[in-house]
Formats: C-alpha cells, sequence, structure tokens
C-alpha cells in the first residue's frame, strides 16, 4: 500500500501547537515500554527518547530543536498511529532499522511557542559552546552508539518557495561539511535517501519539493555531526496553500519520514541515485505572507505604494492552537517580492491612526472600499 493512502492524522493532537505536558502524559500512558528520559531542560521538563525497531541500521532523529517547529513532533506521532493500521508494513520496517526519536529536544522553548530555550539560546548555534542543557543531551545521545544516519527535522518560514511561485512545502539538505562544500561520501550518503524521497514525493506535491542552501555554518548541529562522520539529513516543512496551521505539510512531512526511513533501510549507506538530489530546486525567498499594492496614503502629496505583511505565530494564555498576528514588514515598492495574499488597493481608503504604516509593527491600518 502507498504510505499516502495509509495516513492518518493523530487524533489526540489535532492542532499545530503540541502541549509539553499532553505529549509527556500522552508517552507516559502509551508509550513507556519504548521511552526513556535522557535528560531535562533549563526548566527542569523532561527530555524523552523513543526508541523502536530491531533492525541493524541505527538512526537518531529529533525534534522541536526549535520549540516553534511541531511538524517533526507531529509526524513521529502520525507515523506511529498510521503504521499500526498496517501491521505487515510496520513489522518489515522496523525488522530492518532501529529508530532512536528524541521528542521535543527544547521543551521550554516548545511551551511558549518560541525558537530558542528558556535561557534565549539557539540550540542549533550552540554546538560548540554548550551553553544550553538540552545540546549537551543530544551530543550525549549520539555519543551512546553508532549511528548510520541522523535525521535532523525543522520547519522554515513561508517567504520560501521552490520556483518563485510555489511554497516550498518540504525542503530537504545534505549538509556541507567545509566551507567549500565538498560533495563528501557522507554527502552522497544523504543525498541518495534525498532523491529517494523526492522521488515518492514530487508527484503527490509537485514543485514543492525544495533544497535547503548548503552553506557551511561552523557552528550548526547537523553540519558539525556530518562534519563528525555522521551522516545526518535536513528535513524543512514549509508553507502549504491556504493552510497556515499546516495540515498539509504535517501529513506530507510525515509521509516524508515513512520514505526516508524506508530508503535508508533499503540503501544501507549506499550512494545509487545520488545525482537526483542536484535537481531538485533550491529554495528560492520570493513571499510575503499579505501585500497591499497601490496603498494610497493620507498624506498632503500623493503616496501610493505598496505594504507587505508577515504573520508571526503565537501562543495566548488559555489557548491550544497558535494565534497570527499580522507585521508589517516592508514599504515601498515591493515588486520584487509576491503575496499569498495579493489586496489591489487601488480606489480603496487607507484609514490608520498614524500616517505611514509603522515598520516591524502589528498592523493597525484598515482598507476600505
Amino acid at each position: 500500500m502507498n504510505f499516502e493512502q495509509l495516513y492518518t492524522a493523530h487524533p489526540n493532537f489535532p492542532n499545530r501547537y503540541i502541549s509539553p505536558e499532553k505529549l509527556f502524559s500522552y508517552l507516559q500512558t502509551n508509550l513507556a515500554d519504548q521511552i526513556q528520559e535522557i535528560g531535562t531542560s533549563y526548566l527542569d521538563k523532561p527530555i524523552y527518547k523513543l526508541s523502536t525497531g530491531t533492525g541493524s541500521i541505527h538512526i537518531l532523529a529529533w525534534s522541536q530543536m526549535h520549540g516553534n517547529e511541531s511538524n517533526a513532533t507531529h509526524a513521529m506521532l502520525d507515523l506511529l498511529v498510521s503504521l499500526d493500521k498496517d501491521p505487515e508494513m510496520k513489522d518489515e520496517l522496523f525488522s530492518k532499522i532501529q529508530l532512536d526519536f528524541i521528542f521535543m529536544l527544547n521543551p521550554d522553548g516548545s511551551e511558549k511557542w518560541t525558537r530558542l530555550n528558556a535561557a534565549d539560546i539557539d540550540l542549533n548555534r550552540d554546538f560548540h559552546n554548550e551553553s544550553s542543557k538540552e545540546i549537551k543531551f543530544l551530543k550525549s545521545a549520539v555519543g551512546s552508539k553508532k549511528y548510520d544516519y541522523a535525521l535532523n527535522l525543522h520547519e522554515q518560514r513561508t517567504i520560501f518557495t521552490t520556483d518563485g511561485i510555489h511554497p516550498a512545502t518540504l525542503s530537504f539538505l545534505a549538509p556541507s561539511e567545509n566551507v567549500e562544500r565538498t560533495i563528501t561520501d557522507n554527502r552522497k550518503k544523504c543525498m541518495a535517501v534525498i532523491a529517494a524521497v523526492y522521488n515518492h514525493l514530487k508527484d503527490m506535491i509537485p514543485n514543492q519539493i525544495g533544497r535547503y542552501s548548503d552553506e557551511f555554518y561552523p557552528n550548526s548541529t547537523g553540519d558539525n555531526f556530518i562534519k563528525a562522520g555522521m551522516p545526518t539529513i535536513l528535513f524543512e516543512g514549509g508553507h502549504f496553500i491556504d493552510d497556515y496551521t499546516r495540515k498539509g505539510t504535517r501529513k506530507y512531512y510525515t509521509v516524508a519520514l515513512y520514505y526516508a526511513l524506508q530508503s535508508i533501510a533499503e540503501l544501507n549507506s549506499d550512494i545509487t541515485g545520488w545525482e537526483t538530489y542536484l535537481e531538485i530546486p533550491e529554495n528560492q525567498e520570493t513571499h510575503y505572507d499579505i501585500i497591499y499594492r497601490n496603498v494610497k496614503l493620507n498624506t498632503d502629496h500623493e503616496c501610493i505604494l505598496d505594504v507587505a505583511v508577515q504573520y508571526r505565530e503565537v501562543i495566548e494564555e488559555g489557548k491550544d492552537e497558535i494565534s497570527f498576528v499580522p507585521f508589517v514588514m516592508e514599504v515601498g515598492d515591493v515588486k520584487k517580492r509576491k503575496g499569498w495574499l495579493e489586496i489591489d488597493c487601488t480606489g480603496k481608503k487607507f484609514i490608520s491612526p498614524t500616517k505611514y504604516p509603522k515598520l516591524d509593527a502589528v498592523v493597525e491600518f484598515m482598507i476600505e472600499d
């Protein structure tokens, strides 16, 4: 059976926001025999690793290194509940691999829906400094056994497309090991897996799969793990048209995770087909969430311009889903960018407490006919 047909969203976690306490309770209640606490966060929340599979190929994956990137946590939960519908497919996969999955590496940031941890540290730039507790536990997990592959699971902003038109719903990367971006054997191992995933998904979400920049980041996790010899694949979940809660992204992120694990099992460090990776289009930074075109300001002289707006995601106290707050990002000639929503304001009224929209501030204006 095609895994896309098997896909089921986990009913216990319907929202994009995942409460750490709800996740911990679920893991303890339903997967207690497969999880272990590998450490605690800055605020002493538990960090759990789930271990499953009996195969000889060892894979480590981790989610929510950045707290406001929940798709990978969803993907692992959805993967398990989907595979439960087809025990034969599940047994076949996990007879070949042994997967260690670290849920919510940054539970403090996940609770507040912030990229950083509670000490305001970006875990993905803390590889060498080890200023955070959480990165130490990740590195300790990596050193606990010989892993054949690692999956570094993230999300990206809505600004990215594959071609200036279609959103980069999924992007992948075989990270560079050096500034020169040399294509090493370990990178080819990653490229072969990504190429296999791309071949499985390219007809499901045509023109929506991209390749993340392979610029070398000296302090980042994936670059340093692959530099140290462990093939490491970056996942980035992005925008899906008219779907800011990313339910579509969540689905195809899960499908991609399944095919990545299956491909790792089949390739077993082989690099066959790696060249296809280079055919995947590179991410382009082309979009804002909204662009108001031809806005006529209330000024003494005629002033007509564009206003670009981007949503910021926040979790408000007492709510179980994130909210989207529009911020002004650019004012003037915004012809070089497109908007997922474009509003032509020709002949319409600009109503605002200020003459000019304030940059990097919450949208206060309205457009009326």
